[in-house]
């Protein structure tokens, strides 16, 4: 009996293999391929990377035309000279006493750095003076003036390029570039000539201010004093 019972058991175990553990291994299988080419599939796709973010670099001279500048012609600089673009540079001809040009638009307050080449071809005064915002105030870099060698910012405290804490001396040449950059932060202005630090100041500690004679060159521009000089490569870097 025991035996009887034991073969039928047997008989029935592989009939419900046969019946069911078959289709159930196709199954099994079937979802095994399937689970194998999602796998497949997603290892062969493209990874679309996040987009790369916007260059944080823009040049604000085409070397081409004055797109994007303004010709300033306001109190001294009523009898400018001649503003032309020549040879990929913009050449300010010496005026009396100012010429100069400024961005036509909107600009940067604060954290932004500015770097251009600049010489001077012709006189004895500032060719590179640069009118800046720091946060809602105003300063101006000077770079040869006061006799042509001159550097520093005006005004810290009232006091000029030539009386305050930035007051420096370098000896330009005729004729040759210098590579300029000026670099503002939330505490700091800082200013290089070639790679001379000539200015590095906490404005945060000062009164700022500009002389009314550069309040036309706002909110960003390049003037000259009495001379001729060049200009070429300005480029703005958003930090």
């Amino acid at each position: 009996m025991k035996l009887r019972t034991l073969l039928a058991f047997l008989a029935l175990a592989t009939t419900l293999d046969v019946v069911y553990s078959a289709p159930l291994r196709r199954r099994m299988r079937c979802r095994a391929v399937a689970y194998n080419r999602v796998q497949l599939d997603a290892s062969q796709a493209t990874v679309i990377s996040p987009a790369a973010p916007l260059s944080t670099d823009q040049y604000l001279f085409d070397g081409k035309t004055l797109a994007g500048w303004t010709i300033i012609e306001k109190y001294d600089f009523e009898r400018h000279g001649e503003v032309k673009v020549e040879d990929n540079t913009i050449i300010l001809t010496a005026g009396s006493p100012a010429t100069g040009v400024r961005v036509a638009g909107e600009f940067p307050r604060l954290n932004y750095e500015v770097t251009l080449d600049a010489k001077r071809i012709e006189g004895s005064d500032f060719f590179c003076g640069i009118t800046f915002p720091v946060g809602e105030d105003y300063l101006s870099l000077v770079l040869g003036g006061w006799g042509g060698g001159a550097t520093g910012i005006s005004n810290l405290d009232n006091m000029s390029a030539i009386e305050n804490e930035t007051t420096g001396f370098h000896e330009f040449e005729q004729d040759r570039w210098y590579r300029i950059r000026l670099r503002v932060t939330d505490d700091k202005v800082e200013a290089w000539v070639d790679d001379e630090q000539i200015v590095g100041v906490e404005h945060t500690k000062h009164k700022l201010s500009i002389w009314w004679e550069q309040e036309p060159v706002r909110p960003f521009g390049i003037a000259s004093w009495y001379t001729k000089s060049a200009l070429r490569n300005i480029r703005l870097t958003h930090l």
